[in-house]
């Protein structure tokens, strides 16, 4: 017999989702520098869901695509090692930077 999940496992997966992007978005401001910031924004479309690719990012910025995969591959080398540290962070009692 298939058991189904409750109303309340989606409620709790939806808040257990919402918890890990705010955690995402405090460590990348902590954490990147400004440009890594910005690569991973646009690449994954973190701002205006749109995604966009390496060539369309380095247009941009006036950049060339290899570096921009270079600095995408920093950025997510340094979010994943902060992930991995479980550092605990305070998100609720920060300022807004």
């Amino acid at each position: 017999m298939d058991i189904l999940g409750t109303e309340t496992d989606e409620v709790l997966d939806e808040v257990e989702l919402k918890i890990q992007v705010k955690m995402l978005y405090h460590k990348m401001a902590k954490i990147l520098k400004n440009r890594e910031c910005t690569v991973l924004q646009l690449r994954y479309g973190l701002v205006n869901g749109g995604c966009k690719t390496q060539r369309e990012i380095a247009k941009l910025l006036g950049i060339s695509r290899s570096y921009v995969s270079r600095i995408e591959k920093r950025a997510i080398k340094k979010l994943s090692k902060a992930f991995h540290c479980n550092t605990p962070i305070n998100i609720e009692n920060e300022e807004d930077e």
